[in-house]
């Protein structure tokens, strides 16, 4: 895909985006301190969590072969490392999803170049040509009438990947009507012999255009 592409205003505004950025940094923050804290704290767990006769005792003896540590201290040496390996488990899931809630909101893309378009989620890109693409009917119907298209699923005749194209921008209702008719033409390219799927899609895009002029 050239950079003469359209692109499509499916993307954050930069007042969402810096929202987003900073809640992301901040989930991933408490996951990090789940996770880095009992590594960086394994000391003090060790004292809260050892045995009876005091924290030096238990620092004079962990170097001792395992069968040579009396039973007390083998035991509470093995309940000190399990509280701080689940706590750092724990930590791990809102690491991961700080972490895609921001790749998310930087990266979420799409542009349209001729009948070809692209769309860039958090992790991978995908293109499809929608001049061949076979469209997915229950994407883009709107059964009960009230407006709420927010995206077509499209189907690569090639190598069957799917793609969703988003609809709507974050603060946005739809795309705007210049970037509705763009997709409904790229569409259209299709021709007469087009799957009836092809040619309602189309005709729905430029509906949409029209009521939002």
């Amino acid at each position: 895909m050239t950079n003469q592409g359209l692109r499509l205003s499916v993307g954050a505004s930069a007042g969402h985006r810096a929202l987003a950025v900073v809640t992301g940094v901040l989930v991933a923050g408490v996951g990090a301190a789940f996770v880095l804290g009992p590594v960086l704290a394994g000391g003090l767990l060790r004292r809260l969590t050892g045995p009876g006769d005091g924290f030096a005792s238990y620092e004079e003896a962990r170097d001792l072969p395992p069968g040579m540590r009396p039973p007390a201290l083998r035991e509470s040496a093995s309940g000190a490392e399990q509280p701080g390996l689940l706590l750092g488990l724990c930590g791990l899931p809102f690491v991961l999803l700080g972490i895609y809630l921001v790749l998310r909101v930087l990266r979420t893309a799409a542009w349209l170049d001729g009948t070809r378009v692209l769309v860039r989620g958090a992790l991978r890109s995908r293109t499809v040509d929608l001049a061949t693409a076979r469209v997915d009917p229950a994407s883009y119907r709107d059964p009960e009438g009230r407006g709420g298209l927010s995206a077509i699923v499209v189907t690569d005749r090639v190598d069957a990947q799917r793609v969703t194209i988003p609809l709507r921008g974050m603060g946005l209702p739809v795309l705007p009507p210049s970037e509705l008719r763009a997709l409904a033409e790229a569409f259209s390219v299709a021709g007469p012999d087009a799957a009836s799927d092809t040619r309602a899609v189309a005709a729905e895009l430029r509906r949409l255009a029209d009521g939002h002029r």
